[in-house]
């Protein structure tokens, strides 16, 4: 079997994987500002696909986690096979189009790891796994990053409305103006998602020209490499992913805006400090958790606990039913190049027969939260000054029906109330 062949079928294979991570994880940044009308929904992917760009170029230290770190190699360890990886990825596709078909919020990154262990335990035994990297830098980050991102969410919350706190008779402007922060702090996140994950593919593609004899053991990624990745997950993120954006942002919780702009600073925070350290975190865990604590944090708010037990049973399936899906995959293309063919027309029907079933309820930019544009009028408030000339025009009318008698005041009642009459029926006809 050519070498030369499988490596480059491999960096092609992880590329298309990089594209599946962009869409699957724009609502991470994208769903909260485009639920609350903050930002229009086609703005908001072209915005986190250039943010998505840039971030990539930020950081390696992810990449150097999952191309040096996750499966034992070297002395004391196991020779990696380009065939491992291609296997590895093949689970992580397939399991990325399946909870993507579900609308469902999972990690890419645990898809990744998951299809790699799997193929890697297939393809050399379970020795070949670093478990203690796996435990310290992916299951103990999968478990807090989304706890402590959700508890800053809540209290970020309850700060947010306590600072802009009202009477129940009244409206601030105060609140419309975090409409304008979501703009800056879901900016913050398409960053730090590029920061993050875009690395892992890079970590990818390193690993198996490091196995492939291409690249001396112990370097980082190449520049080529870095760009590469980069263009895929922008290229991803631009395409939408708008399944899981309409469960992220109205299928856990009703989301306002002094709601959005908490959750996202707070999963800003969360993937910013994990890519600085090198952890491998789950995007799309910790940015769950941060609406979920938002919905909380919010009086009134109510998380619907349904949709977040199907999120969290997609979390607890991921590492294994990707890791499944990438030993299969193994198992077949140890058979040689058939096995790899095998492979590769599998899967291809797999992602081409989901994306036909995709096809009969299709979910895009216009349909993906409804009511989007009217809520997003409905939020708007009026300025101090309009308010206080209104207040004050009434309060002369008030002042000129009183001094016309009791006569002229009621039958100005009856004037604005058959207006109002009007209107309704008017608005009635129109919906």
């Amino acid at each position: 079997m050519d070498l030369t062949f499988i490596v480059a079928l491999v960096v092609v294979l992880a590329l298309f994987f990089d594209f599946t991570n962009g869409f699957h994880d724009t609502a991470n940044a994208m769903a909260t500002p485009i639920a609350t009308g903050a930002i229009k929904p086609k703005t908001a992917v072209a915005l986190a696909a250039v943010l998505n760009l840039v971030g990539a170029f930020l950081s390696t230290e992810v990449a150097k986690t999952v191309s040096g770190g996750l499966i034992r190699e070297g002395e004391g360890g196991i020779q990696i096979t380009p065939l491992m990886i291609f296997a590895g990825l093949i689970g992580a596709i397939v399991w990325n189009m399946i909870t993507w078909l579900l609308g469902l919020p999972s990690s890419s990154s645990h898809a990744l790891f998951g299809g790699l262990i799997g193929a890697a335990i297939v393809g050399a035994g379970f020795q070949a796994v670093d478990y203690g990297v796996v435990v310290s830098k992916v299951l103990l980050p999968a478990i807090l990053a989304p706890v402590i991102a959700g508890t800053v969410a809540y209290l970020a919350t309850k700060l947010a409305y306590w600072i802009t706190k009202r009477d129940e008779s009244a409206s601030s402007p105060k609140r419309g103006g975090f409409r304008y922060g979501q703009i800056f702090s879901s900016s913050l996140v398409a960053l730090a998602h590029g920061t993050n994950d875009a690395q892992k593919t890079m970590g990818v593609i390193t690993l198996v020209l490091i196995a492939g004899g291409f690249q001396a053991a112990g370097t980082g990624p190449e520049f080529w490499v870095i760009l590469s990745c980069a263009l895929a997950i922008a290229i991803g993120t631009y395409s939408g992913g708008w399944r899981i954006i309409r469960t992220m942002g109205s299928g856990l919780t009703e989301v306002k805006p002094a709601q959005g702009f908490s959750a996202e600073s707070s999963t800003a925070s969360a993937i910013l400090a994990s890519s600085h350290l090198g952890f491998a975190l789950s995007t799309t865990q910790v940015a769950s958790g941060s609406v979920i604590g938002s919905g909380l944090g919010r009086k009134g708010a109510k998380v619907r606990w349904d949709t977040a037990g199907r999120i969290g049973i997609g979390w607890l399936l991921t590492l294994p039913a990707a890791g499944a899906i990438g030993a299969l995959a193994a198992l077949i293309a140890h058979l040689g190049m058939v096995g790899v063919v095998i492979d590769a027309v599998a899967g291809a029907a797999v992602i081409g027969l989901m994306y036909i079933v995709s096809k009969r309820n299709q979910v895009g930019h216009d349909n993906a939260i409804s009511d989007v544009d009217q809520a997003g009028e409905i939020v708007k408030i009026k300025r101090k000054k309009k308010r206080k000339a209104t207040a004050k025009k009434r309060s002369q009318q008030q002042s000129a029906l009183s001094a016309a008698g009791p006569e002229s005041a009621a039958a100005e009642t009856d004037r604005v109330g058959a207006k109002k009459n009007h209107e309704g029926t008017n608005k009635g006809a129109a919906r």
